[in-house]
């Protein structure tokens, strides 16, 4: 009889979330690299956030969320380091408390009964209307991605055609930055 061997994961062989704050040089062909990074080696990129924030110094902020384990995340980050055009690489998912927020567009067709109950659910999730027809609204919401989540499955039956997400923000809490 043989004996049957089960292959118990370690916590280092765990999958997590982590995201990764990212400051490089606000130049041609960066993000397409830091890209070309991930999907190189097979790492998804599960949302991803770029945009300048400092001006004079022509830098840019690159949020990036993918999953992995322990070991394919440090790995991401040092590759991430030793790029040419990346200053810092902060991993705000371990270094402590931080804030994430993602703003989305949702589109909703409804009238009548179904028209009331979207601009209800609305209100609940302090969703914002920004677009309105006598047909259709587009609102907005900015929060966690499970408040986001819950509100466009709430919101789905009553008509929903359309999404648009523009993926996580986040920072890191207290008096330290990026």
């Amino acid at each position: 009889m043989k004996d049957i061997v089960y292959d118990i994961p370690t916590l280092s062989d765990a999958q997590s979330r982590h995201t990764l704050a990212v400051l490089v040089d606000n130049e041609f062909g960066v993000l397409a690299r830091v890209i070309g990074l991930f999907s190189g080696r097979g790492y998804n990129i599960e949302s991803l956030t770029v945009a300048e924030v400092e001006h004079d110094k022509k830098r840019s902020r690159i949020t990036i969320v993918t999953s992995g384990t322990e070991h394919v995340v440090e790995q991401i980050k040092k590759l991430l380091e030793r790029m040419v055009p990346v200053h810092k690489v902060h991993d705000l998912t371990v270094e402590g408390a931080h804030v994430e927020r993602e703003l989305a567009l949702v589109k909703v067709v409804a009238n009548g009964e179904k028209r009331v109950e979207a601009l209800r659910i609305a209100d609940i999730f302090r969703a914002r209307v920004v677009d309105s027809t006598v047909e259709s609204f587009v609102f907005e919401i900015t929060g966690s991605l499970e408040k986001n989540d819950a509100f466009i499955e709430l919101i789905r039956p009553l008509g929903l055609i359309e999404i648009c997400r523009t993926g996580i923000a986040a920072m890191s809490r207290g008096k330290q930055g990026v």
